[in-house]
C-alpha cells in the first residue's frame, strides 16, 4: 500500500480514486510495522516548512486536499488471518450500510472511478457488487472465479459461486476477481457465522460471500471498465509506473521520448548523458 508508484505511494491513487467516487470516510486495517500509513494522512508542519525554503510546496498539496477532504479510522489486526478477517474487524464502524472494499495492489484507471461503477450498480440492483476481469487461461489458478448464474447486460452478471484459484480445468469462467467490492453488511453475519467453526483458521471474504449467496442473498459480478494494474509482481509495479507517467502532464514527454529511443543510437544505453532527465 505505500509502494510508490510516481510520487505517491499506491494508497494515494486508492483515496483519490473513492474521493472521485464521493466517498470521504474510510477504514483503514493496518498491522505492526504499518505505522508510516497514519502518518501519510496527516498534517506534516516540518515537510512544509522544508519544501517551502525549496519552493517545491506544490509537492504537499495533494496530500493536504486528501486531509481536508476526508476522515480517517485505523484499525490494527493482530493477526493475518485472511481479507475476511480484516473486513470483519470493521464490523462495529460500518453498522447497517453498504461499504466499499478496496485494495491497494490494484491500481485501477479510467474514465469513470472504478468505485463509483461498483456504487452506481449497487444502487440500480440494491446488491453486493463485485469486480472482475476478464484473464487469460495461463492466469485463471491466480485468481478467485466468477460462476455466472445469469448475465444480465455484457458487463454484468449475477453470481451463483465464487472458486479460489481453480485449475483452469475446473474454472467456471474466465471472471477473475480484483480488487474493488460494494458489500451489503450482511457480508458481516457471514463472517461471524463463519468464524464459529474456522477458530485458528483463515477468514476469507470469498467464503463468506458464497454463504451469503447460499442464503439467498443476490451478488452480482461487473466486468469493471478501466485499465488496472497488479502492482503485487514487479512487472506489474513497473507497468504501472509507465502507464501513469504515460497519463501525467510533467511526466508524459521524457518518458515518450525513453521509450522511442531505447533500441536506438541515441538511447541511454548508447549515450550516458540519456540517463538524466532535468525537465521534471
Amino acid at each position: 500500500e505505500m509502494l510508490p508508484l510516481l510520487n505517491h505511494p499506491a494508497l494515494h491513487y486508492i483515496v483519490e480514486e473513492a474521493l472521485q467516487s464521493s466517498v470521504y470516510q474510510f477504514i483503514c486495517i493496518t498491522s505492526r510495522g504499518k505505522s508510516s500509513i497514519e502518518d501519510y494522512f496527516d498534517s506534516c508542519p516540518e515537510l512544509r516548512s522544508r519544501l517551502k525554503e525549496h519552493q517545491q510546496e506544490d509537492l504537499i498539496a495533494d496530500i493536504e486536499k486528501i486531509i481536508r477532504s476526508s476522515q480517517f479510522t485505523y484499525i490494527r489486526q493482530a493477526d493475518q488471518l485472511g481479507l475476511g478477517h480484516a473486513v470483519w474487524l470493521a464490523r462495529h464502524s460500518i453498522q447497517k450500510e453498504y461499504f466499499g472494499i478496496m485494495l491497494p495492489d490494484d491500481i485501477i484507471q479510467g474514465k469513470t472511478p472504478a468505485l463509483e461503477q461498483l456504487i452506481r450498480i449497487a444502487r440500480q440492483e440494491k446488491a453486493t457488487i463485485i469486480a472482475v476481469q476478464e484473464v487469460p487461461s495461463e492466469c485463471i489458478s491466480s485468481y478467485g472465479i466468477v460462476d455466472i448464474k445469469k448475465q444480465i447486460t455484457p458487463h454484468l452478471f449475477q453470481v451463483s459461486n465464487l472458486v479460489e484459484k481453480p485449475d483452469i480445468k475446473e474454472a467456471p469462467s474466465n471472471l477473475a476477481i480484483v480488487g474493488r467490492y460494494i458489500m451489503s453488511h450482511k457480508i458481516f453475519s457471514a463472517l461471524e457465522e463463519m468464524q464459529t467453526y474456522s477458530v485458528g483458521e483463515n477468514l476469507e471474504l470469498t467464503d463468506a460471500i458464497n454463504n451469503m449467496i447460499q442464503n439467498n442473498e443476490k451478488v452480482f459480478a461487473y466486468k469493471i471498465q478501466g485499465i488496472r494494474y497488479d502492482i503485487g509482481t514487479p512487472v506489474g509495479w513497473v507497468k504501472a509506473i509507465i502507464g501513469l507517467a504515460l497519463q501525467h502532464p510533467h511526466f508524459t514527454a521524457p518518458i515518450k521520448r525513453f521509450l522511442a529511443e531505447r533500441e536506438t543510437q541515441g538511447s541511454f544505453l548508447y549515450n550516458s548523458s540519456k540517463n538524466i532527465e532535468h525537465s521534471v
